[in-house]
């Protein structure tokens, strides 16, 4: 597979967070969830690929090319959606296009009308009488129409109700799947990349804590549950963010196939979800 975004080191500190040392690898033709809690570092590695922000330490290279010295020749291959993206609100959706669209030598009108007409957009109305998901839905379509390879989306899904976020995640699965495009895709609401995303990396108070294949991971990690009165330190070791009451204890592994050798019949064994496995391990650093 050939590499479009490749990081390595990304080191950035503001007063009272640092972000540290990250390494990312987008593979082609694939959807990759970053995933992790608010205020742990996702906007700030987007903007640091996007170079938005000036980052101390590392490098970072998309299509093969050096992120910085080559950002002229990156920027029209790049579809990006920023959480606030920035719109003159008064404008209508059709004088708006019209501003962007001459920065872009691959614009393609005729694809621009086609997600006009798909998301039901109305030209004519000003940009803040959008609501949320549609105002989402007009971003992604000004993203779409100019021959971008390379999708970045920082909390797409933020704040719109389940109907929008599974039609937009629709959207993102058809361009992976059926027109072989690379999607990056930033998100606390992790129920979105269940069935759509490949990979994920986990990102905690600026690091990464854990990334791979999607279905090897959920494989890899185990939600394990059973009565209090078994959890010896003995027992205990290889759990992650546990809970306990004086009746039950719940937690995570990553080491389902050795605790099961040792854990009692009365304990369970479930496959996690990927906000299970976010949440234990967040719960786990906030000790």
């Amino acid at each position: 597979m050939n590499t479009v975004l490749e990081v390595n080191n990304l080191s950035k500190s503001y007063k009272g967070f640092s972000l540290r040392d990250i390494n990312m690898t987008l593979e082609a033709g694939t959807l990759t969830g970053f995933i992790g809690p608010n205020g742990a570092g996702k906007t700030t590695t987007i903007k640091s690929i996007l170079n938005m922000v000036n980052y101390e330490q590392g490098n970072i290279s998309v299509f093969g090319r050096d992120s910085r010295k080559d950002e002229m020749t990156i920027k029209p291959l790049l579809g990006i959606v920023l959480e606030n993206g920035s719109f003159y609100d008064n404008l209508t959706l059709e004088k708006m296009k019209k501003l962007i669209a001459p920065m872009f030598s691959n614009w393609d009108e005729d694809l621009y009308q086609s997600y006009q007409k798909k998301f039901q957009l109305p030209g004519k109305k000003r940009i803040k009488e959008l609501s949320r998901g549609m105002r989402m839905k007009y971003t992604i379509s000004l993203a779409l129409s100019h021959g971008a390879e390379l999708f970045i989306f920082d909390e797409p899904t933020a704040g719109l109700d389940a109907a929008v976020r599974m039609e937009l995640m629709d959207i993102l699965k058809e361009l992976v799947c059926d027109h072989n495009k690379t999607v990056l895709m930033s998100t606390h609401v992790t129920q979105d990349l269940e069935k759509t995303a490949d990979y994920l990396y986990f990102i905690f108070n600026g690091q990464i804590l854990l990334h791979g294949a999607k279905d090897e991971l959920k494989e890899q990690y185990a939600k394990v549950s059973g009565p209090a009165s078994i959890l010896t330190p003995n027992m205990a070791s290889g759990l992650i963010g546990v809970s306990s009451t004086s009746y039950s204890f719940e937690a995570l592994t990553d080491q389902s196939k050795e605790l099961r050798k040792r854990m009692p019949e009365a304990v369970v064994f479930e496959t996690p979800t990927i906000e299970e496995i976010m949440l234990y391990y967040t719960k786990e650093g906030q000790r």
